[in-house]
């Protein structure tokens, strides 16, 4: 194996972009295409707690449609009669940040819901916002400071491995970043699971002797990096600054594969 450079292979929500601010108000507006009657009784108020504690939930989401089943089920924790389902009852914010992954299946079953159709919904609903009003929908997203830079400069080879749709990935990274990186290395929503990714990146014959490093907010989806033989050789990094909680924060730091990073390291890292 030659010596050589390196190469990053980062996730973009809660690594690159805090998009927290357009996935909830993406997700509303789809919650109310969905769902319009449970909105008729939704006031501007009640909108305005639900994108904040959206803030506080952020870190349970793996996708973006999972924005609206989180917005529709706090919908029914403030408005008991809207509930049509049995786990709203005495639910908690705090329950939710705990126990999502068991919440989802339930409540998507006793809804009716599909996850590709609310998928679609969600794009959809994004691309509308995007042709109607391109400024507002990228104000609603910002870059962690400094990464912009650091990926405008970056002498590493980086690659976008997200589970956002790579077009919205590429127009905020050209926008807000001022930084072009080529489709080919762009893996969005639909490439298949971080882990298979990964593996077909570090195949790729020009990277061969490339130290390879894999940045991301999400200790679940590094736990299942670290559950795969084949990934062995990558440097893995959790971002203290992403969506994660100070609970996850804390178990990575008893892992021993897992680098805990700051902010104003990683982009000394790119450079």
């Amino acid at each position: 194996m030659g010596g050589g450079g390196h190469l990053y292979a980062l996730d973009f929500d809660g690594v690159i972009c805090d998009s927290c601010g357009e996935s909830s108000l993406s997700a509303l507006k789809a919650a109310k295409i969905r769902w319009p009657q449970l909105f008729e009784q939704v006031d501007p108020r009640m909108e305005d707690w639900i994108i904040g504690q959206m803030h506080t939930l952020r870190p349970v989401v793996e996708t973006g449609y999972e924005n609206l089943l989180l917005i529709r089920l706090l919908v029914e924790l403030q408005i008991p009669s809207t509930r049509k389902s049995m786990v709203s009852v005495g639910l908690t914010v705090d329950a939710i940040l705990e126990n999502w992954s068991e919440l989802k299946p339930i409540i998507m079953k006793e809804w009716g819901e599909h996850r590709d159709s609310l998928v679609d919904l969600f794009g959809r609903v994004r691309d509308e916002w995007i042709d109607k009003d391109f400024a507002g929908w990228i104000g609603a997203n910002r870059f962690y400071p400094g990464t912009a830079d650091a990926l405008r400069f970056a002498s590493s080879q980086v690659y976008i491995v997200t589970t956002k749709q790579s077009r919205f990935a590429d127009a905020l990274l050209r926008e807000l970043a001022g930084v072009i990186i080529p489709p080919e290395r762009i893996y969005g929503l639909g490439t298949g699971p971080k882990v298979e990714v990964l593996k077909k990146i570090q195949l790729m014959p020009e990277h061969e002797g490339l130290m390879l490093h894999f940045v991301e907010d999400r200790l679940a989806t590094l736990k299942n990096v670290i559950k795969e033989p084949a990934l062995d050789g990558w440097n893995l990094y959790l971002g203290r600054w992403g969506y994660n909680t100070e609970k996850e924060r804390n178990e990575a730091e008893s892992i021993a594969r897992i680098q805990l990073l700051d902010l104003s390291d990683f982009s000394k890292k790119l450079k």
